[in-house]
């Protein structure tokens, strides 16, 4: 392992935002989301109870489901920002911010998926189901002519 890989995994403020970016912008297009931002979420919560990360408030979200108004938690990790859904507490606790900044954006980082989930996973213990979801098909059910169909 060279320095550049053998520094790029370590366990820092630094790594771990550039890994949970990564993940992050990954798991908007991959085949398996939910373990990605299951990963993001786990990851972002540890950093919270370490004191790695902290809360700064709520923003109205960009995408709302069923076009409700809905909030989600700013998150600040190193020099990154992250958005995750809010508790009940967070609302009680968290001042309201408003609109997203559109201006902002965090730093570019050229960090492999791959490397930001070992990272990730490490930091968390979390680990992937490489199990490809098979689905046994439901095969058609053949009735007699006459025969009612719901019994």
């Amino acid at each position: 392992m060279d320095y550049r890989t053998r520094n790029s995994t370590e366990l820092t403020v630094s790594n771990l935002s550039q890994a949970i970016f990564t993940v992050n912008r990954h798991a908007k297009t991959a085949t398996n989301p939910s373990f990605l931002y299951d990963l993001k979420k786990t990851a972002i919560n540890k950093m919270i109870r370490e004191k790695k990360a902290t809360k700064i408030g709520l923003h109205f979200s960009r995408n709302p489901k069923f076009s409700q108004q809905r909030s989600d938690v700013l998150i600040e990790c190193g020099d990154y920002l992250f958005h995750i859904p809010p508790t009940k507490e967070d609302f009680k606790e968290l001042p309201h911010l408003g609109q997203l900044d559109s201006n902002f954006r965090n730093p570019k980082t050229y960090m492999s998926l791959s490397i930001a989930k070992k990272i990730l996973q490490r930091y968390t213990g979390i680990k992937e189901d490489n199990k490809p979801q098979t689905r046994t098909p439901n095969k058609p059910v053949f009735k007699k002519l006459g025969e009612s169909f719901y019994n």
